[in-house]
């Protein structure tokens, strides 16, 4: 490919030459031109352009060719590793395949050991729990503990020392509940059992009876009396001082006036403060009503007695104008 256009080059020029030579030959020296000569020069020049873009056309043709080359043998090795990957592909797809199915199935057995593993913690934990209690209820494991016998044992003289005593004590129960049976049936103390039971005698138990009867009396009248009493000082106090008096709950004092318009009307006080030295008025209905006599009388003066009193005036003065 690079000596054809070389060739015609040549075989242009070697023409264009001949016919310039019979060209020159056929007229003399003094026939030819200066024109003639510069176009020959010319048409040299042009083909030794054309010579030279020639050369340098053969050498770009030359250096595509060898890039060519190069191109194409980097395209043979790049097919290559193509199909080298490909095939390592499809035997990585088939593994990949191969190895999902197989985690799929450790997958199943890893939760199936997992649900083993949790329900052997729970059954460990219920054994601990056991062998603790076990262990403080004085049980041991036979297999790895030896148990020696003392001949002296502390624990089995225990033992039968308890039983002594629960003997003992067995046979004393029997004997008090035929004496409480004895006394309940109103029958006489036993005479083996006077000097051992240290109870008094029939004649010191009704003595003892008639000394109760008298005392449960006196304290009958005195609870009588105390009543009369009590009774007596309410009215003495309804009647100094104009207030019914009533223990509601504990610490509270209901205070109804002689004078109060409606059976309703009353103060409840709150004891306060060491042993109620201190009395608190509750807010009630009939308080509402009174909040120029509290301001006054409570919240500035301090004095219970103070309010009371102006409260009795205030309801009496009400009755009268009535």
């Amino acid at each position: 490919m690079s000596a054809c256009p070389r060739e015609s080059v040549e075989s242009e020029r070697d023409g264009m030459r001949a016919i310039l030579g019979s060209y020159d030959s056929e007229l003399n020296p003094a026939e030819c031109s200066p024109q003639l000569t510069r176009r020959m020069r010319e048409a040299e020049d042009m083909a030794q352009k054309a010579h030279a873009h020639s050369s340098e056309m053969e050498a770009q043709l030359s250096q595509a060719l060898e890039e060519l080359g190069g191109q194409r043998q980097r395209a043979d090795m790049l097919e290559m590793e193509l199909k080298i990957l490909k095939s390592q592909s499809n035997s990585a797809d088939q593994n990949f395949l191969f190895s999902k199915e197989e985690v799929d199935t450790l997958r199943l057995k890893i939760e199936e050991l997992e649900g083993a593993r949790g329900r052997l913690e729970e059954e460990k934990k219920v054994l601990a729990a056991q062998l603790e209690r076990l262990t403080l209820q004085g049980d041991y494991d036979r297999s790895r503990t030896q148990v020696l016998h003392l001949s002296m044992n502390p624990a089995g003289v225990a033992r039968q020392r308890l039983r002594e005593d629960q003997a003992r004590l067995q046979q004393e129960c029997e004997r008090l509940r035929g004496l409480v049976h004895t006394l309940e049936s109103g029958g006489a103390v036993p005479a083996h059992l006077e000097g051992t039971t240290g109870l008094p005698s029939a004649k010191e138990v009704a003595e003892l009876r008639k000394q109760v009867e008298s005392a449960e009396l006196k304290n009958q009248r005195l609870k009588e009396v105390f009543q009369t009493k009590i009774q007596e000082f309410r009215k003495a106090c309804y009647t100094l001082t104009g207030y019914q008096i009533d223990i509601t709950t504990e610490s509270q004092y209901r205070l109804t006036s002689m004078y109060a318009e409606h059976k309703a009307d009353c103060l409840i006080f709150k004891a306060a403060g060491p042993s109620g030295a201190s009395m608190q008025l509750l807010e009630t209905e009939f308080s509402r009503t009174v909040g120029d006599l509290i301001q006054l009388h409570l919240l500035q003066q301090d004095s219970p007695p103070a309010f009371l009193s102006a409260l009795t005036l205030d309801l009496f003065s009400r009755q009268t104008l009535a």
